[in-house]
């Protein structure tokens, strides 16, 4: 991959700065992390400022509604919104970085026509309905079910940690339409209406105080079978699609903002004195050099995974998404207990950003895949190392 920048990248670069500074002082103050209904309402708005401006879905392929940029201009777009504050896509990620580029990837021309302009534009939230209570990283051991019936399928059973669940209009939902078949071959791929009769969204309040996540019950909810991404029975390849795009590209906004964390510890380990503690300065140069490397090797994974969008690998992220995922997990927390002892008790008001960050990083190696779950793919699909039993 060539890390150098090419005139015309230099040219977006310097656009995208004068849009941001033209655009952001404008921008309404953003409401407590706990009011989702208002998060909603402030996402969806700058995600419509993004498409107006032309950056919605920018390093999508354009027939999926994107504008088909390089993977330099998308790691560029993705450096300059972070480094001015912008906001990030909160209640759109599940569309934007999960669904939509699986529906892009594997769904039929009328689904991605339906789907896709409404996630760009922000007008459709989606959520999450994978895990549940006896399947959270054992993914295909999954229970709730679904069972044809002429157009449609009746979907009874329940989903925990259902991200963005509270403000969705729709849900990509893994059921099973099989289970005689084995674990990983009877799963199917919805994609589920919110306000669909049967229903029942219970928010879960986390650690840090936010409800961004939600139970979900399903009662003889009825799908249309249009609304199946994928062939019936096939769910557990198309989720895969899903969970390459979480791991290998989702968090590379999230990169950036550690990094410049990282800055802003610096700047207060030196005002505090902390900065005099020889142990302290060597873990914020391990931390650096930790953030750099994982920047490097997003980059490695955007690159990949948009040249196979183009190509004839439907754009999915190879495995190094699990290595950048296992090893981001345990940065970010390691960059927030440093935090903790640089700060000293402000680390701890729960006012204050730096204790939600600290609170959510400790999901980091739960969500998206537990680390555990990360060492069996780098071990199998990556060294080559017998499957576990």
């Amino acid at each position: 991959m060539d890390l150098t920048f090419t005139p015309e990248e230099d040219q977006f670069r310097r656009e995208l700065r004068a849009w941001l500074r033209k655009t952001l002082p404008g921008l309404p103050a953003a409401p407590p992390a706990t009011d989702w209904p208002g998060r909603r309402a402030y996402d969806s708005a700058w995600q419509r400022a993004l498409h107006d401006a032309g950056y919605a879905g920018l390093h999508w392929p354009a027939d999926a509604g994107g504008r088909g940029a390089t993977p330099t201009q998308h790691l560029i777009f993705l450096e300059e919104t972070e480094r001015a504050g912008a906001p990030y896509v909160g209640a759109n990620f599940v569309g934007l970085l999960h669904a939509g580029p699986t529906i892009a990837t594997e769904g039929t021309a009328a689904q991605r026509a339906r789907w896709l302009p409404p996630i760009l534009r922000g007008e459709e939230i989606w959520c999450q309905g994978f895990s549940e209570p006896g399947a959270g990283s054992d993914l295909a051991a999954l229970r709730t079910r679904a069972t044809r019936d002429g157009d449609s399928y009746v979907v009874t059973g329940s989903k925990i940690w259902t991200s963005h669940a509270e403000v969705a209009d729709w849900c990509e939902l893994l059921v099973r339409t099989d289970p005689a078949a084995p674990r990983h071959h009877g799963i199917s791929w919805l994609a589920l209406r919110m306000d669909t009769p049967g229903v029942t969204v219970r928010p879960l309040r986390t650690l840090a105080g936010s409800t961004e996540f939600a139970e979900v019950f399903l009662d003889d909810v009825r799908v249309p079978v249009e609304h199946r991404v994928g062939a019936e029975n096939d769910g557990w390849r198309v989720t895969m699609v899903t969970l390459s795009f979480e791991r290998g590209t989702a968090f590379a906004g999230e990169v950036v903002a550690c990094r410049r964390t990282l800055s802003r510890l610096a700047r207060a380990a030196r005002t505090n004195g902390s900065w005099d503690d020889a142990v302290l300065r060597r873990r914020l140069g391990r931390l650096n050099a930790e953030f750099r490397a994982l920047w490097r090797l997003v980059q490695w994974n955007v690159s990949e995974a948009q040249h196979a969008w183009r190509g004839s690998g439907g754009g999915v992220p190879g495995a190094g998404g699990s290595v950048f995922k296992l090893r981001y997990s345990q940065a970010r927390q390691e960059l927030y207990e440093t935090a903790a002892e640089i700060l000293g008790p402000d680390s701890l008001d729960a006012a204050q950003e730096w204790t939600v960050d600290r609170l959510s990083s400790l999901s980091y190696t739960i969500a998206a895949g537990t680390s555990q779950i990360q060492r069996n793919i780098v071990a199998e699909r990556i060294l080559g190392l017998p499957r576990g039993r």
